[in-house]
């Protein structure tokens, strides 16, 4: 009895986590350059004393779905969009660099080139500055151009080269504020010449919302089987009782 009640408990238990992590997915069906939750389920044995007779359910999210998402036009020259796959890299608080698909970029007080959380983008050489009033556009292959008002320069002067990445998809980690880290103990990512943007497009998000739909209404009614599982050994024990009690 007790093994149906581990199976009913940890499968509703787990249908609900996951179900948190489609409605996460769904939240951000319109969040730039985001990337959906992978979830799937595991069976893991009950670790004690006890013979390992008795087995959990375990919701875990192993991976992201790193298909590109659509291109939405915007016609603003400093808006990028990473064609096919590959990363901007961002410099974090810290020093660290992170990985991110969103190529909404401004240009800081400071005439930093940042993201418009204010994270720096990285170059091949450093995070990239740009001269004050400067007009910026960037080419597909990532170089940073500035044409200063009045200077007769066709197509401005280069700034340096946004540094394109592209990791193995298996060393890939999401972090809390949805950026994409390295594993630890992989270094640093090198820039990939092969990688293209384009610009005047941003990236939406790749969650498709109907399939989205689907997996919520399919964990909701995973949760009710789970549930009834734990009714029915309820009702299966206070049958075994009465039966007990009666003899």
């Amino acid at each position: 009895m007790d093994r149906m009640i581990y199976i009913g408990m940890s499968g509703a238990k787990q249908a609900m986590e996951q179900q948190a992590s489609v409605a996460n997915n769904m939240a951000n069906v319109s969040t730039r350059g985001f990337r959906a939750q992978i979830n799937s389920y595991q069976a893991l044995p009950v670790l004690g004393d006890s013979l390992s007779t008795r087995t959990l359910v375990s919701a875990t999210t192993p991976a992201a779905d790193l298909r590109p998402g659509p291109m939405q036009p915007t016609g603003r020259a400093l808006d990028v969009a990473v064609q096919g796959q590959g990363w901007l890299t961002v410099q974090m608080p810290d020093g660290s660099e992170a990985l991110t698909r969103v190529g909404n970029l401004q240009v800081g007080a400071d005439g930093q080139l940042q993201t418009m959380d204010a994270l720096p983008l990285m170059g091949d050489a450093g995070p990239l500055v740009v001269p004050p009033g400067a007009v910026v556009t960037v080419t597909p292959d990532g170089v940073v151009n500035a044409q200063v008002p009045g200077d007769a320069a066709t197509g401005g002067a280069e700034v340096g080269r946004l540094k394109l990445v592209n990791p193995p998809p298996a060393t890939l980690v999401r972090g809390a504020d949805g950026l994409f880290r390295l594993q630890t103990g992989a270094g640093a990512a090198q820039a990939d010449p092969n990688v293209r943007l384009r610009s005047g497009a941003l990236e939406g998000s790749n969650v498709n919302p109907v399939e989205a739909m689907v997996a919520m209404i399919s964990n909701a009614r995973r949760f009710e089987m789970q549930m009834k599982t734990l009714q029915t050994a309820e009702s299966n024990d206070q049958q075994a009782n009465k039966l007990l009690s009666a003899s």
